[in-house]
This record gives structure tokens, C-alpha cells and sequence, in this order.
């Protein structure tokens, strides 16, 4: 059986309610090898809710999620990023004052030890930190030493991925509007950062309210509705009008909502 065509994750009838608030209900999506996944709906939609679900934030109050055919128990974060699922939020979660090598490794530092005394290796984490940018995520800092506020939006989105990306079993990556708010050099940089992440073996798994964005960087796009899959859209088949329609449960003239 070709792997490829095998999905790398399954959610299958997901729900998840809060109080008498169905945010979720009976939701499924496949994510296939080397594939960007765009998810697509108005705010409220469930959109968020589903990730923070597969990301170990909320727990599905029903529903299985596999990955490579093996079911999972995710209740936690760490029990996502065990199953080799990150994610990389839209406030990057970076800390300012430190270079991108101590963002890269905060709180996976690697220590070594010196009369018996443990100290960070800082030396070991800049040149992991340098490999990983170069060879997981496609860039190279022209200054790795200096603190991250000193970066460009789309160098920050860099190092907030080489984060996402360093455990060497990465299987699936989210990004929660990685383009919000970046000026149009910075998201063509970007568009090119999730692209090489995506080429280095990596499915992706792409939030955004941004429909020419979604068009230009999806393969396929996940339409949610009122906590419900709403339908799904080849982006080589369809057009902003065919996503529209099912965003908003009608046909929609594209124009006139520009």
C-alpha cells in the first residue's frame, strides 16, 4: 500500500462541549504526508477549539485521534508533542531578551558538567541551534547572538519554528495565523519558512483567516461551520468563492465582499 497515501493524522468524530456550549461537534480531518493543511472559518467556528484538542490543551470529550494508524491518549501537551505534534501560536511565545539559541532550547538546555557542577553548554546549543535553522527550517541568522527583539518578524517566526521543529520525531506542525500582521516582505519570507518545513518532511497544519494566503500556500482546506466540518476543498480544484460558500453556508460573490 503506497504510505503516502496513508494518513500521518486522524481525528475521527471529535467533540468537545463547554457546559451547554457545543463548540465541537463530531468533527474528523485527515492530514496526509507532506501536505499543508488549511483550516478555514469564522471566528467561533471551532477552529481553535479542534487544535487545542489535538495540541493536549482541552481533552475531546469523545472522538479517536490516530497518527500513523496508532491510536492516542492525548490529555496533555506533552503527551501531543510525544506523539511528534507541535505547534507554533500567533504570539510566538518567544523571549525577547534572549538570543535565538536560548529560544530555540528554553527549557531543553543541554548542560555540561564541570568539576561536577552543571552549566549550560551554551556552545553545544548555538551549533544545534544554527544546524536546526539551517537544515529543518531553511534559514540562516545573519546574527544568532543577538536577542530576538532585534529581529524581523518573519526571523522570529524562524526561531518560534525551530522550537516546534527540533524533536527529531516531528510529525505534524500547527500554526496558528503565522501570517497575522506581517508586512509583505516578512509573509513572503514566511510563506517560504513553512514551505521548506514542509519539503524537509513535515505536514502542516495551517490556521488562517486569510484566504488568498490559504490559496497560496494549502493543499487542501478544512472548512468549519458552527463546531461542525463543514466540508473540504481541493485548492487546485476550487476557488475563493467554492471556500466562501462553505464558510458561510451559501454561494458568495467574492468581489463583493473585498
Amino acid at each position: 500500500m503506497d504510505e503516502s497515501k496513508q494518513p500521518v493524522l486522524q481525528m475521527t468524530g471529535i467533540s468537545k462541549s463547554f457546559g451547554g456550549l457545543r463548540a465541537l461537534i463530531d468533527v474528523s480531518m485527515d492530514l496526509f504526508p507532506n501536505e499543508i493543511l488549511a483550516i478555514a472559518g469564522e471566528n467561533g467556528a471551532g477552529k481553535s477549539t479542534l487544535i487545542k484538542v489535538l495540541t493536549g490543551i482541552y481533552r475531546a470529550d469523545k472522538g479517536e485521534i490516530r497518527v500513523h494508524g496508532k491510536k492516542l491518549n492525548i490529555s496533555t501537551r506533552r503527551d501531543s508533542i510525544n506523539a511528534g505534534i507541535a505547534a507554533v501560536y500567533q504570539n510566538l511565545g518567544l523571549v525577547d531578551t534572549l538570543t535565538a539559541p536560548a529560544n530555540v532550547f528554553l527549557g531543553l538546555e543541554p548542560v555540561k558538567r564541570i568539576l561536577g557542577i552543571p552549566f549550560i553548554d551554551n556552545s553545544t546549543m548555538r551549533s544545534r541551534a544554527v544546524a536546526v535553522l539551517r537544515d529543518r527550517v531553511g534559514i540562516e541568522l545573519p546574527d544568532i547572538d543577538a536577542p530576538t527583539r532585534n529581529f524581523s518578524g518573519g526571523q522570529r517566526q524562524a526561531v518560534a519554528i525551530a522550537r516546534a521543529v527540533i524533536g527529531a520525531d516531528l510529525k505534524v506542525l500547527v500554526m496558528d495565523e503565522p501570517l497575522a500582521a506581517l508586512g509583505p516582505e516578512e509573509t513572503r519570507n514566511t510563506f517560504n519558512l513553512i514551505r521548506a518545513v514542509r519539503q524537509r518532511g513535515t505536514a502542516i497544519i495551517l490556521i488562517s483567516h486569510n484566504l488568498d494566503h490559504v490559496f497560496q500556500l494549502a493543499d487542501r482546506v478544512l472548512v468549519m461551520r458552527g463546531g461542525k466540518h463543514a466540508g473540504v476543498a481541493e485548492v487546485a480544484r476550487s476557488s475563493k468563492r467554492d471556500v466562501l460558500g462553505m464558510i458561510v453556508g451559501s454561494d458568495v460573490d467574492v468581489d463583493a465582499m473585498a
